[in-house]
């Protein structure tokens, strides 16, 4: 079975700006590859860091250096003209597949609905680029984007959860996110699940919740990943909750879930 994190972090200065992420200046492509080599990950896929301004060049450089290992969803700033330049060569970077957008200020979670971004999606869609999104503070507005847009590949973050609750607490707008699966232009990263729950492994009190993005989504629009800097957890129960634990899922789901599907979507050609 083909094992691909859909999100993992390297930098090289700062200490992570969210305390949940391993309070260290440096985690490196070295680094990386040793954990994913002992919990038995195939290939990750890198989302630069806001906390390094340098961590766009590292992950180009580490992408370069391991193409079949390690791949990129890089960004940009989103309310700068002259970001809009970037995207028609994008793809042409070293390992880089697509685009992923945090919004971490206050200002910037109405950028999906007021006007700031409507410039990226006629550009992503032109140039083959799929978009991941941390929206958990604005579910609500990806659907219409999905539905005005049909060409580009959205992904979710994180199951549509936000940081810093756990259990029920973190699955309140649940219903948000189930109902955009009926575009078919959007997925979802099943990344970050052991740090939604409070009890220990196999986190069986969100096994419920997990199961409900599948029924909604489906194997093929559902990308297992961990965010492997802030799991409570090693990389290998990461894995095994999935492949061990949660019985309803055949052998061609966890082909799919555990990284078939996500190289399909993002465009990543990996042998089996």
């Amino acid at each position: 079975m083909l094992i691909v994190d859909a999100q993992v972090h390297i930098w090289g200065a700062n200490l992570p700006t969210n305390p949940a992420h391993r309070q260290i200046t440096s985690y490196s492509k070295d680094d990386l590859l040793r954990e994913m080599d002992e919990a038995g990950v195939d290939a990750a896929v890198i989302h630069p860091p806001g906390w390094d301004p340098n961590s766009g060049p590292l992950a180009l450089e580490a992408a370069a250096a391991h193409p079949q290992r390690l791949s990129i969803l890089g960004n940009f700033p989103l309310d700068q003209e002259s970001s809009h330049g970037l995207v028609t060569g994008w793809k042409q970077q070293p390992g880089m597949l697509g685009l992923r957008f945090t919004f971490q200020q206050p200002h910037m979670l109405s950028w999906p609905s007021d006007g700031t971004m409507d410039w990226l999606w006629p550009a992503a869609a032109a140039n083959g680029l799929p978009v991941a999104l941390a929206c958990s503070a604005f579910l609500s507005d990806v659907g219409p984007i999905a539905e005005r847009n049909p060409e580009v590949w959205l992904i979710v973050d994180h199951f549509g959860r936000g940081g810093g609750a756990t259990d029920a607490g973190a699955w309140a707008n649940l219903p948000d996110l189930l109902a955009l699966a009926k575009y078919p232009n959007v997925a979802v990263k099943a990344t970050g699940a052991p740090s939604y729950s409070s009890a220990a492994y196999p986190y069986t009190n969100i096994h419920d919740y997990i199961h409900q993005v599948y029924d909604a989504f489906g194997p093929e629009r559902m990308f297992w990943g961990t965010d492997i800097t802030r799991m409570p957890c090693s990389w290998k129960e990461c894995i095994t909750m999935f492949t061990e634990e949660l019985p309803w899922l055949n052998d061609n789901d966890k082909e799919l879930i555990m990284g078939r599907a996500l190289c399909n979507w993002i465009g990543w050609d990996l042998p089996g």
